[in-house]
């Protein structure tokens, strides 16, 4: 694989519904609550910093946001769920946003559900993974910031999130977008559900 293919990733388009995209030939989705990392990881994978606009304030993402990295394949950040210092309607027309995307798109390949490694699995997660197994759409869970926690931590996530989100060890990520580690992983990962 051609780490290229990430780096020359472009911006795609911005709406606010999924009835506004045209069709593609592939894409994945991240998907995960409010400041769990998305568009930092976005850029980690694409190895463009500015690529995702990136906020510490957690719900600055509240459309569908494309990128695209070939013709017709595409890398699509959705707006987190969970806490943001938004009114209760925008949150639910966020959700709204959310399911429509995920239910409506036949060139979904997969959705990678984004967890904070310190943080754990909530609730929220935990809704998410049980309505994709319920669909049987095709999923991977990424545990975003392990660089915030410490070893011996990490050795308790990997068990511990394994059993508590029923996902077999093998189907978990386990990523740092600020220090890069297991962004290769992922990039190759992309590339297979894309078909690069």
């Amino acid at each position: 694989m051609n780490k290229s293919v990430f780096n020359t990733a472009q911006f795609h388009a911005c709406v606010d519904s999924a009835h506004k995209l045209e069709d593609a030939q592939a894409e994945v989705a991240f998907v995960g609550r409010s400041n769990v990392g998305k568009s930092s990881l976005v850029n980690a994978l694409c190895g463009r910093r500015l690529l995702a606009k990136i906020s510490k304030t957690p719900g600055k993402t509240r459309t569908i946001n494309v990128f695209s990295i070939r013709y017709g394949k595409w890398i699509v950040d959705l707006p987190g769920y969970g806490f943001a210092a938004v009114s209760i309607k925008e949150k639910d027309n966020w959700k709204h946003m959310i399911e429509c995307y995920l239910s409506s798109r036949s060139s979904l390949k997969a959705i990678f559900v984004l967890v904070d490694a310190h943080v754990g699995a909530t609730a929220l997660d935990r809704q998410m993974l049980a309505w994709l197994k319920s669909t049987g759409m095709p999923y991977r869970v990424i545990v975003n910031k392990i660089d915030r926690i410490t070893q011996v931590k990490l050795v308790e996530q990997r068990q511990n999130l394994s059993l508590d989100l029923e996902v077999m060890p093998e189907r978990i990520l386990w990523v740092s977008a600020k220090k890069g580690t297991g962004i290769k992983e992922l990039q190759v990962v992309t590339s297979s559900f894309l078909a690069l």
